[in-house]
């Protein structure tokens, strides 16, 4: 495949998520300039990524350089201009995807609130690859279908916000060891009356900073994940066992059973004994709070 290839695809359906342009493109003239100011169209998204040389955006009243290894992220109805300088040394090298529709815009919203308007990701990282394997698939394949372009579509964007999430949860090698440490002690002692002072000493951290850390890798408190893990042995004990109620929430590490109750109902909008009772609604032997 050479290193200047470009698709486009018109359509007027507005129901799915589809691509609207991508490809692959060598830049080296001084005029190279994209404005927002002059696109027609202001219904889609932006993905430019580059790998070799170094472009340039204007966004936010921001100058931020497009580095190797680096993506622009914009929405095209935000004020922006990218562009490549005349004084570079090596041409901008970089390959692109354009996708339209609303469910686009939101995860667009997403990512630039997690990462801002300049990403990183590796060259052989999945996001790139499976870009590479939409360009491929349209060169090599000729495929122009839509709905087989927004299936993918939807899985790039799908890897789009999984790597997002990894990259703002990005807390290193130490720390993460340290919250499995305590994700694990958690699930073994559920049953047992588990307070931050003791995780934080059996994780040797300050408890401040063990909710912080926790927090930030699990977007959730280290107690809330505790709750969620009791509620699933309960469930699973309501619907697979007969064991007397309040027992159940002994067992699953609430201290009364009117505790067991209230927590219970906040969880399933109904009582342990309804929930038993209630196999036509939820007929699950387990149920998983993730």
């Amino acid at each position: 495949m050479k290193n200047t290839v470009s698709y486009a695809f018109r359509s007027d359906d507005l129901s799915i998520m589809t691509v609207d342009s991508v490809g692959w493109q060598n830049i080296s003239r001084a005029n190279y300039r994209c404005s927002s100011d002059t696109r027609p169209d202001h219904g889609h998204v932006v993905f430019q990524y580059t790998l070799s040389g170094q472009g340039y955006v204007d966004i936010a009243d921001q100058v931020l350089p497009l580095p190797k290894g680096h993506a622009l992220v914009v929405q095209v109805s935000e004020p922006h201009c990218y562009y490549y300088k005349a004084d570079s040394t090596e041409p901008w090298e970089f390959v692109w995807i354009n996708i339209r529709g609303e469910e686009a815009s939101r995860i667009w919203s997403l990512v630039i609130e997690r990462e801002g308007h300049v990403i990183k990701r590796g060259a052989d990282s999945p996001l790139i690859r499976q870009l590479w394997d939409i360009i491929g698939l349209i060169n090599r394949e000729n495929v122009t279908d839509k709905y087989r372009l927004s299936v993918q579509a939807y899985q790039w964007m799908l890897t789009l916000v999984q790597t997002s999430r990894e990259a703002e949860n990005e807390i290193g090698v130490v720390a993460i060891t340290t919250i499995e440490k305590c994700k694990t002690f958690m699930r073994e002692h559920y049953a047992s009356p588990v307070t931050l002072d003791l995780l934080a000493e059996h994780c040797d951290l300050n408890k401040h900073y063990l909710c912080r850390l926790f927090q930030r890798s699990e977007r959730i408190s280290p107690l809330a994940y505790l709750k969620n893990r009791r509620i699933e042995a309960a469930l699973k004990l309501l619907r697979t066992t007969e064991l007397p109620i309040s027992r159940i929430g002994r067992q699953c590490g609430f201290e009364s059973p009117s505790y067991f109750g209230k927590v219970f109902k906040q969880y399933m909008s109904m009582s342990p004994t309804e929930y038993r009772l209630n196999t036509l609604e939820f007929p699950y032997d387990a149920i998983y709070y993730e």
